[in-house]
């Protein structure tokens, strides 16, 4: 019997380094599949279709949504963003562990659907680092920069609701914590009943 995949979904507020601290632990952990989101928004510079996003139109992301073809979705900042439903079970099925980066809000809608999923909140190392990384980013225009600055805020409030904290002072240490806090969930007794039952019956045989 195929043991079933964890969901290890990886949030935190805009600017606190989701992207790139999960291209750390996917270097470090390649049997950990990132499952790739939709989004109406315009690809930045370096991002490609199907790595990073599946860039489509406002149209068919609500075709999607109409079909509940979302595991969750979000809109945020004037476009959408949604996780696959469908390839994120059949990952799961497979065996295969999957992460989720994905805001707050999207976040909040997976632990609703799936509550057995292992929930970790990027924290910034402070207040003033999280603002300067968003307003050094200089993709964003003035408004639109007011609006992350605040939505973060919000975001933050959220993180007692997450099972796990770790700050991104370094990207190597936040990556290895992450690596650790997957590891030690493999090893809960929980996890491990066929294993235990196995080992008794060839015990008593």
């Amino acid at each position: 019997m195929t043991r079933q995949g964890l969901l290890i979904v990886i949030s935190g507020p805009s600017g606190a380094g989701k992207g790139t601290v999960c291209r750390a632990l996917l270097e470090k952990c390649p049997e950990l599949v990132l499952s790739v989101s939709k989004t109406t928004r315009q690809p930045r510079a370096g991002e490609e279709d199907g790595v990073n996003y599946f860039f489509v139109s406002r149209e068919d992301f609500e075709d999607s949504i109409a079909n509940g073809d979302f595991l969750e979705y979000a809109y945020v900042y004037g476009q959408y963003y949604g996780t696959p439903r469908s390839t994120v079970e059949n990952l799961l099925n497979d065996g295969r562990d999957v992460i989720l980066e994905i805001d707050t809000q999207g976040a909040m809608k997976v632990m609703e659907a799936f509550s057995a999923g292992i929930f970790i909140f990027l924290m910034p190392p402070s207040g003033e680092e999280l603002r300067s990384r968003i307003i050094n980013r200089g993709t964003e225009s003035e408004e639109s920069l007011n609006r992350r600055l605040s939505a973060a805020a919000n975001e933050v409030s959220l993180a007692p609701k997450y099972d796990y904290i770790v700050v991104n002072d370094r990207v190597e240490s936040a990556r290895d914590k992450i690596a650790a806090i997957i590891q030690a969930e493999k090893l809960q007794v929980s996890r491990n009943s066929d294993l235990i039952e196995a080992i008794a019956e060839e015990v008593k045989s």
